[in-house]
């Protein structure tokens, strides 16, 4: 019979652990989001050009409201596309 260390998971066993979330706006005392710098705004734009959502990001409400503010802007100014494959 098969000890536990020869078993091979379908799953990752480190799914269930959840690590702590933090608003990185909060941490460092980020008060503006630049809607003119897209490269920091790609860290908020998964590889289809999908915003995140705050459960995923971790940022507080006030600032996933200025975040997604940014992006939109940045994408009206055509500096971000609106749709994408494979943007990162």
């Amino acid at each position: 019979m098969a000890s536990r260390d020869d078993i091979k998971f379908l799953s990752n066993p480190n799914i269930g652990s959840n690590r702590q979330k933090y608003c990185r706006f909060r941490k460092f005392g980020i008060r503006y989001i630049d809607y003119k710098d897209p490269d920091f705004l790609l860290q908020f734009v998964n590889e289809q050009g999908k915003i995140l959502p705050r459960r995923i990001t971790g940022n507080s409400l006030k600032y996933q409201r200025k975040v997604a503010t940014a992006i939109k802007r940045c994408r009206h100014l055509a500096m971000m596309p609106y749709v994408t494959d494979l943007l990162k």
